[in-house]
């Protein structure tokens, strides 16, 4: 079963089976498998940001999450029967197609992306533990064990563990978890009755310390976690359901003031969060992504959506790498981009988690005169909406530092123009420039063209059609590297160069500071990469070898009457290659007038 395998993803969480969905959609041969004997009944994450929202829309998996869950799009702070502030969304300075928060329980996010690998040909194989593995420079031996005791030799190419913080993954490569931990708290999903509209997570204080409560697309169904169970034997207390529910109930009417009825929960649980991370995320040919690399705790619902994060990160480079398009130092990237970020997380998650315990009973006396203040002053009420969300959303992680981030194009010189608009500079998030203008033909396609598992390179036509030196390279990069790029010419008409990206009102171009004969390079997870003023083959050739690119012989010819040079269209947004075709079609060459 295992002889022509090409990556084991161990753990079917969310994690792993956005693993093995992005492997798989890049036409790798993958097998995913779980220890558990099979889905999970209950939810740990409930919350889904505008990032990995953006990620769910590239990978095709976003309607479902939209449609079975609750959209999101306020924080409500109470204490002592008062309601202290609304903070309402706002991402006028992270401008996103996804501008709130989505609730689901994970069990349904886990079930519409079991359902995405299913379609790829991929099923999870539950009851099925990782026992142990030895790598070398060629391969991974991993010993599986079976529910029935039976025990099976697997050879892939690559090991990805996403089994979660007790990771057999992590432990086995001797990867320590680095930090502390913290303190008890507890979660319970349950009916509650109570005059709150559902459009808003409450923060409510409670006298010793603060529950929160996140509402369900379920009507009347809550997530409640309390940071202070308040009794030695919590984890007794949590199967006492109608103790939960009465002691729940006369904490919010208190904290909310208003009477507030909690049913007995559906599921509780009592845990003692810690705050860790490994110091690097990979060895030779094995890889740890999510829960396995970093723990922490769940204030601010980051942990879910880090690793989905984590997993398209190494998804396709990857890919680019046992398809032989990219050199293997590409794949230390992963751990050079993702390391730092799961440090400022725990850095972030050790705030919030201060900010929603205030266990000090003198706390609900001061916050009303803070946020007094604070509801006066609109330009501070404005930064506080804006560095919470930002802090949640995800909109703000970047990749500036890394070295696949150029700050200029080598040989060509800055984009003046690409480098003066915001957000527009490498390693950042090129999504923000679908959500400019959205419905404007170019924003749109640009969303379109996000789906494709391959770079894009982006190319500015510059009005002089295949006479232009742009359009000539664009050309060759599109001939040599259809199996890995996506070569787009934005704007101009007649052939301005292969595989049009319709922008007639230049909506795209002005918001990427695309000049005419300019690029843009973007990566497979959408940010990116590189830009210049000015469109070359020698200026691309030192792009693609700064980023351990690989760019292949001439593989695709096509002649025409007039030897106008092919628009390469992919049958779909799902290439896979090897298995998919490239289409060719040839354009008569109108010279732009």
């Amino acid at each position: 079963m295992s002889g022509d395998l090409q990556v084991l993803v161990v753990g079917a969480g969310p994690v792993g089976l956005s693993a093995a969905h992005e492997l798989a959609r890049r036409g790798l041969r993958v097998r995913l498998v779980d220890a558990a004997p099979g889905p999970a009944s209950t939810s740990r994450a409930v919350a889904v940001h505008p990032r990995t929202l953006e990620t769910f829309d590239q990978m095709g998996t976003v309607g479902p999450i939209l449609e079975h869950g609750r959209r999101n799009e306020a924080f409500t702070m109470y204490a002592k029967g008062r309601r202290l502030i609304r903070l309402d969304a706002d991402y006028a300075t992270m401008p996103t197609r996804y501008p709130y928060t989505v609730i689901i329980e994970q069990t349904r996010t886990e079930a519409v992306l079991r359902a995405a690998v299913a379609r790829l040909g991929i099923e999870v194989e539950w009851g099925v533990r990782l026992a142990g593995f030895e790598q070398d420079e060629t391969s991974v031996r991993a010993v599986l064990q079976h529910s029935d005791g039976t025990e099976e030799n697997c050879v892939v190419s690559w090991l990805v563990g996403c089994d979660g913080g007790h990771s057999t993954v992590r432990k086995r490569l001797r990867l320590p978890l680095i930090g502390e931990s913290r303190d008890t708290w507890m979660l319970a999903d349950a009916p509650v009755t109570t005059d709150l509209q559902p459009d808003s997570i409450y923060w409510v204080h409670t006298g010793s310390g603060a529950m929160m409560m996140v509402p369900y697309a379920r009507e009347g169904r809550w997530r409640l976690l309390e940071t202070a169970p308040g009794t030695p034997d919590a984890q007794g207390a949590a199967h006492d359901a109608r103790g939960v529910a009465m002691r729940f109930s006369a904490r919010l009417s208190s904290g909310l003031g208003h009477e507030v009825r909690v049913g007995e929960p559906e599921w509780t649980s009592v845990f003692t969060f810690q705050q860790r991370m490994v110091p690097r995320m990979h060895e030779g040919r094995v890889f740890v992504a999510g829960d396995a690399a970093h723990v922490h705790s769940p204030a601010s619902g980051q942990g879910m959506n880090t690793g989905i994060q984590e997993a398209y990160n190494l998804a396709w480079k990857l890919a680019m790498v046992e398809q032989g398009h990219a050199g293997r130092e590409l794949l230390d990237t992963y751990g050079q981009e993702r390391v730092p970020v799961g440090r400022e997380l725990l850095g972030s998650t050790r705030t919030a988690t201060f900010l929603v315990q205030f266990k000090n009973a003198l706390a609900s006396l001061a916050l009303p005169a803070v946020f007094a203040v604070v509801r006066r002053v609109p330009a501070l009420r404005r930064a506080i909406q804006r560095q919470v969300l930002g802090s949640m959303s995800g909109l703000r992680l970047n990749y500036a530092k890394s070295s696949l981030a150029l700050p200029s194009a080598p040989g060509d010189g800055p984009a003046r123009a690409a480098a003066s608009v915001p957000h527009c500079s490498p390693g950042h998030r090129i999504a923000f420039a679908t959500a400019v203008l959205p419905h404007a033909a170019g924003p749109r396609a640009l969303g379109e063209e996000l789906r494709d598992v391959r770079w894009t390179l982006l190319s500015a036509a510059d009005g002089r059609g295949r006479a232009g030196a742009p359009a000539q390279a664009a050309a060759e990069a599109a001939d040599r590297n259809a199996a890995w790029l996506s070569v787009r010419t934005v704007g101009g008409y007649g052939w301005a160069g292969p595989a049009p990206l319709p922008d007639p009102d230049g909506a795209l171009c002005e918001a990427l500071g695309l000049v005419p004969g300019g690029w843009a390079l973007i990566r497979p997870d959408g940010y990116l990469a590189a830009h210049g003023a000015r469109l070359s083959g020698q200026a691309l050739d030192e792009v693609f070898a700064a980023l351990r690119l690989l760019p292949v012989p001439r593989r695709v010819r096509v002649s025409s009457a007039d030897g106008a040079p092919p628009v390469l269209e992919v049958s779909s947004s799902v290439f896979r290659p090897g298995q998919d075709t490239v289409n060719t079609v040839a354009f008569a060459d109108r010279e732009a007038r």
